[in-house]
């Protein structure tokens, strides 16, 4: 629960676990409800993107994806 509290946006975090292991970044956003944050730049994953408009061509885009509270600590 002290956690929690602690982590809100704008507050730099550094993840203990996972495939980001060792980095840090700044928390985007924090869900409560689910007990996940967004950080930037970390957790990235590939998205393909269709084509909105016609002639337009598919892209490839790199979004960021939430993380379990437990997988970080405050710096």
């Amino acid at each position: 629960m002290k956690l929690i509290k602690q982590l809100k946006k704008g507050v730099v975090v550094e993840v203990i676990a996972g495939k980001d292991k060792g980095k840090s970044g700044k928390v985007l956003s924090v869900s409560r409800e689910t007990g996940r944050v967004l950080i930037e730049n970390i957790n990235m994953y590939k998205k393909h993107r269709k084509p909105t408009k016609q002639g337009e061509k598919g892209q490839v885009v790199s979004v960021p994806r939430t993380i379990d509270m437990s997988n970080v600590k405050v710096k």
